[in-house]
């Protein structure tokens, strides 16, 4: 059982659906399902390494309030290693505010609460109990973020980063070589100016984010189009599979998870992507965030029956 060291986010999200979102000045209602789901790009990848079979140790902040109670319950329950989860009296748990439209497509705002202030100690401390990989996205501080990437790479742990959200300012340049880096199609546009479009636009944008980052491989989640995979010299495309969409909410994390962990598994990125596209297309096919990751058996039987 791979052993996988999450150091990232956690939230509690509010969930709104609308037939689309508001302009300046425009109101819009909710068509009566507003829920509290617990989120957080971290914690949304947490769970999927848990329900794909890994030994997750998941380190981040919460507030000590009713949010930051049942987000760490989830945690509890999902089997997770929460012993370097750490809680904060002075602040409260992140929260995210999410309007998902009726074709599926969501908007998301983010208060980072008590996931800006996770502290390097214990991250220190995390990395030390030599987990198989480490795994990260960029919604905490950045500080955390490029001292576990430092910290795994003197310890020769492999280091996968589900790049988003994305910040122009942070320095991807101070990062130490990562096996995987992977944004998002806005996210990819964000970092290097180029939206990949095409496959012509996707090398091209691989190819000035290895400018900046040290990857063995760049893997751009293409939404519905599936995903870009290139290792300096070659990429492909790697296709979907067809699902109705419900909610993309968290079908990036659980897409990055699924990659990580099967890339791990076996070191073929291709296959590994192939699975992560069928963790990615069932979580769109659900509502909601870490409610809608499928299990491992799910994957199995879901990719078998195609």
């Amino acid at each position: 059982m791979k052993r996988i060291l999450v150091v990232s986010s956690a939230n509690m999200d509010m969930v709104m659906n609308v037939d689309f979102v508001p302009v300046g000045g425009q109101t819009v209602i909710d068509k009566g399902t507003y829920t509290y789901v617990p989120g957080g790009k971290g914690a949304n990848s947490a769970v999927a390494f848990s329900r794909l079979g890994a030994k997750c140790v998941f380190l981040t902040k919460l507030g000590e309030d009713s949010n930051g109670d049942a987000l760490l319950s989830l945690y509890e329950k999902e089997g997770m290693d929460v012993s370097y989860i750490k809680r904060d009296k002075n602040v409260a748990s992140g929260l995210a505010a999410i309007l998902v439209e009726k074709t599926g497509q969501n908007r998301i705002i983010v208060f980072p609460g008590a996931n800006s202030k996770i502290d390097l100690d214990t991250v220190t401390d995390a990395v030390a109990s030599k987990p198989d990989a480490l795994y990260m996205q960029f919604e905490i501080n950045y500080d955390a973020i490029l001292h576990a990437a430092k910290e795994a790479h003197k310890a020769g742990i492999p280091i996968f980063i589900d790049a988003g959200p994305a910040n122009k300012d942070f320095p991807l340049e101070e990062l130490p070589k990562v096996t995987v880096f992977s944004p998002n199609e806005s996210e990819t546009e964000a970092f290097t100016g180029i939206s990949p479009i095409d496959e012509s636009c996707c090398k091209a944008a691989a190819l000035k984010l290895l400018e900046r980052v040290k990857a063995e491989y760049i893997v751009i989640k293409l939404g519905g189009r599936g995903a870009y995979i290139f290792d300096g010299e070659n990429g492909i495309i790697k296709a979907p599979y067809d699902m109705p969409v419900v909610d993309t909410t968290a079908a990036g994390d659980a897409f990055t998870a699924a990659l990580t962990l099967e890339y791990l598994k076996s070191g073929d990125i291709l296959s590994a992507c192939d699975y992560a596209n069928a963790a990615g297309s069932i979580t769109v096919s659900r509502a909601g965030a870490s409610s809608s990751i499928p299990n491992e058996k799910e994957i199995a039987d879901f990719i078998s029956s195609r």
